[in-house]
């Protein structure tokens, strides 16, 4: 097991999960998912708070197999392991605000840091400036790190606690094959579906949530994450993280050459918008959130599978402030930013430079 161990945290592990995620997200997309969005964490768990009612977005409503799959996946390579191990308290109601900002931030953009990967690979050159907000968004954090920013120690819960959030996503999945989606039928039981729009675009139960349980084990494994390879390139001049990136990039852009499904230009990208103003400033709020709570989206769902409940409390601050974005008007749509998008987005930058300045710990 220690050899297995090892295999994961090296150079090659770190790159070989991000080509799997890579190659798999291309996979749901030829197999149904929406274009771009093989796998998107902020996205998708917007689609499961339309999914249990939370927004009445009809368009982007739907239980996506892969989040529940990823903490699930996560949860058993933890256990596994021997890396479980429940633990929270660390500002909890500041962790679940800056989750919010997070997805509005990022529904402006429309999508998370995954996401502006695999636009990237697809050939959708405004996930340029999407990228460029997140380096800015995470170097932002950087500093505040530098000063000695701090949300606190979180501390050795109750075992049990750790289980919440991998029962919840267990909930979720029998919810699911209770209520499966019925052609043609906007509601089964307390499930809602989207008739058309992305929500409507999944690919099969089985090989989202297959691979869903796969990603997550690699991703707990390796500690892949978007936000951490940024903050490590940019405090210390390491590219560990930074390489698994770099092979989910190619993989992706491999494969959908191969597919045919990649298609360069700005105009016309599947769900996304030419407004780079936007696109670019979504994703600074989305970034210094991110890195202000310690991991982008995908890392706070394996962290959430290894017991951690602050990275819970995030999720839950997702899938809340992804309701809160179309409720509000917040989110942006392919025809541009909605009528307080631009709000929403410097309001949430606002909070988060306060929440940096105000936990600030010299000498802590």
């Amino acid at each position: 097991m220690k050899s297995l161990r090892n295999i994961f945290v090296s150079p090659a592990g770190i790159i070989l999960t991000g080509a799997i995620i890579g190659l798999l997200a291309i996979l749901l997309q030829h197999y149904g998912n929406p274009g771009n969005m093989g796998i998107c964490v902020v996205c998708f768990n917007r689609d499961i708070a339309g999914g249990i009612g939370l927004h009445r977005a009809s368009v982007v409503q739907y239980l996506r197999p892969e989040i529940m799959g990823m903490l699930l996946g996560a949860f058993v390579a933890a256990l596994f392991f021997g890396d479980f191990r429940a633990r929270g308290g660390s500002s909890p109601i500041t962790r679940f605000l800056l989750g919010v900002i997070a997805s509005i931030g990022a529904l402006v953009f429309l999508g998370c840091p995954w996401r502006a990967i695999l636009r990237l690979a697809g050939g959708d050159g405004n996930a340029l400036f999407g990228f460029a907000g997140i380096f800015v968004g995470v170097g932002i954090g950087t500093l505040f790190f530098r000063q000695g920013f701090s949300l606190g120690r979180n501390t050795t819960q109750h075992r049990a606690s750790g289980f919440v959030m991998p029962l919840i996503m267990l909930a979720l999945v029998l919810l699911y094959l209770l209520y499966p989606p019925i052609a043609g039928q906007e509601k089964n039981g307390v499930l809602f579906y989207s008739l058309k729009g992305p929500g409507a675009a999944h690919a099969p139960f089985l090989l989202s949530i297959g691979i869903g349980l796969l990603v997550g084990f690699l991703a707990q494994r390796s500690r892949f994450c978007t936000m951490g390879a940024i903050r490590d390139v940019i405090l210390f001049r390491h590219w560990h993280l930074a390489l698994g990136l770099a092979a989910m990039l190619l993989a992706a852009l491999v494969a959908n050459v191969a597919l045919g499904s990649f298609k360069p230009g700005f105009e016309g990208q599947p769900i996304a918008h030419t407004q780079s103003l936007w696109n670019f400033l979504g994703m600074v709020t989305a970034g210094l959130a991110f890195a202000l709570a310690g991991g982008c989206p995908g890392r706070q769902i394996f962290m959430a599978g290894e017991g951690d409940n602050d990275a819970a409390v995030f999720i839950l601050g997702l899938i809340v402030g992804a309701a809160l974005s179309h409720n509000f008007d917040m989110a942006s749509s392919p025809a541009g930013i909605a009528a307080n998008g631009a709000v929403a987005a410097i309001g949430g930058l606002v909070i988060c430079l306060l929440i940096g300045i105000t936990n600030i710990r010299r000498g802590a």
